[in-house]
């Protein structure tokens, strides 16, 4: 017996019902992102300026970084 069961329709539900709700968690959201963009913003710069931050472990935290940046984008 085959599965005959089917999706026809999907729902989306709101986070929150009232304006103000839901400026809050926008800006909310928002300070989040911008902090995480500015901390791995800021330690790539610093591993790919400095030359004496050019050992493994910095190499391994520069990759960390940036595969941080690309999940939060």
């Amino acid at each position: 017996m085959p599965n005959s069961s089917s999706i026809s329709e999907f729902l989306l539900l709101a986070l929150a019902d009232t304006q103000q709700l839901q400026l809050l968690h926008f800006w909310l959201l928002l300070g989040i992102y911008l902090a995480a963009l500015l901390g791995n913003g800021l330690i790539s710069t610093a591993v790919a300026c400095d030359h004496r931050l050019h050992t493994p472990m910095y190499f391994f935290l520069l990759n960390l970084a940036l595969l941080d940046l690309g999940c939060i984008s």
